[in-house]
């Protein structure tokens, strides 16, 4: 802690909590969970299915795809009626409504189990060789 500023050891104030609690608020999506950082701006303006930060939810999946076959439709009548425009920027969000349906599909959307990263023995913390017993407490 000694070289860490003490500023950040102060309590937060109510304005400051507040921002970073309604951050957790604003990674809800409608398609799922948004995994950008604390206090970052989305470089993305909200275009979250073009985002790799854009975790899917498998039960929102349906609505992907339902996302994947509008922007398919209106892909179409942009080249029928030549937008070169929007053809273009469609283009992308159809390449990332694909990605996040193919995430859905590997199964690698949202991790269901958790990850094992072991104990570590508290001889090698403490840098003693792990041979020694441990005393037994007295009761």
């Amino acid at each position: 802690r000694a070289t860490r500023p003490g500023e950040e050891y102060r309590t937060p104030t109510d304005q400051e909590w507040e921002a970073f609690l309604s951050h957790f608020e604003r990674r809800k999506l409608s398609v799922g969970t948004c995994a950008r950082a604390f206090n970052t701006p989305c470089i993305h303006e909200h275009a979250c299915v073009r985002c790799s930060l854009l975790r899917p939810d498998p039960a929102q999946r349906q609505r992907l795809e339902e996302i994947h076959d509008n922007l398919q439709a209106r892909l179409a009548e942009a080249h029928r009626e030549a937008w070169i425009g929007e053809i273009e920027g469609l283009e992308v969000s159809l390449n990332g409504a694909k990605q996040k349906l193919a995430l859905l599909d590997t199964g690698k959307s949202t991790r269901t189990t958790a990850t094992n990263l072991g104990m570590p023995g508290f001889a090698q913390i403490a840098g003693r060789s792990g041979t020694a017993a441990l005393p037994t407490p007295a009761i």
